[in-house]
């Protein structure tokens, strides 16, 4: 099925931390989005990957997309090469997202600029006619690029190139973010500590938010930086 917006994650849970208030704010407008999963987590150090897929459902149905996917890639060893382009270049053929959305540039976890760089030269490669790839029933699918790909930003502070108010759906944001919660704090200390699992880091979560709102001159925000500049109409579409 086309989508308007397919939203890629490395792991788990990078979705909802980087962009879940976009997603459901355009879940909210009408428009279809959908959700990949590079990989299934399995080297994170809490949890499973049976508790992260259960969690990866229950965050989905918060969000309220058409669907979420997991490609399965090998965590922190998938590479940006052609087995790996071409997945998900025939993921992109398929769905036609007029936008991708994708991890942060750069990042603490080296699976995060990974993901960016694999899922960012895909969406090129994508648009190419001679690249050919075949669909689930062994037809050849046609070429499509994105119109656009962002980037959301995760543990580090990089300056964005826009911010989304997010003010309406913050709530399913953090709701659909401890949905994780085998990544995140618990009172009860039965978490290994993990930079991830302190009660400081999903406090921030929601902080971050917060202070990108505040910048803008609403509640709260999300921030992503984009591959070329933004486009208006007009310069009264900035207000």
């Amino acid at each position: 099925m086309k989508v308007d917006i397919l939203a890629f994650g490395a792991h788990p849970d990078d979705v909802e931390l980087g962009c879940g208030g976009t997603i459901s704010k355009c879940v909210s407008e009408g428009k279809l989005v959908g959700i990949i999963d590079l990989t299934q987590g399995e080297m994170g150090t809490n949890g499973s990957v049976e508790i992260r897929n259960e969690e990866a459902e229950k965050a989905a149905s918060i969000l309220g997309v058409e669907f979420r996917k997991n490609l399965k890639f090998k965590d922190v060893y998938f590479k940006n090469d052609e087995t790996h382009q071409n997945k998900i270049i025939q993921l992109i053929r398929f769905h036609q997202p007029d936008i991708v959305l994708c991890n942060a540039i750069n990042d603490r976890h080296i699976d995060h600029k990974k993901g960016s760089d694999l899922v960012s030269d895909s969406c090129f490669l994508s648009g190419l006619s001679k690249l050919e790839t075949l669909d689930n029933f062994g037809e050849t699918q046609s070429a499509w690029r994105p119109k656009v790909v962002y980037h959301y930003i995760q543990w580090k502070e990089i300056k964005p190139d826009f911010v989304v108010d997010i003010s309406d759906h913050i709530n399913q944001k953090i709701s659909a973010v401890k949905s994780f919660s085998s990544q995140f704090y618990t009172p009860d200390g039965s978490r290994i500590s993990t930079p991830i699992s302190s009660l400081n880091f999903i406090e921030s979560v929601k902080y971050r938010a917060l202070n990108l709102g505040r910048l803008i001159g609403v509640d709260a925000g999300e921030a992503f930086t984009a591959e070329r500049y933004p486009s208006v109409k007009s310069i009264t579409d900035l207000i």
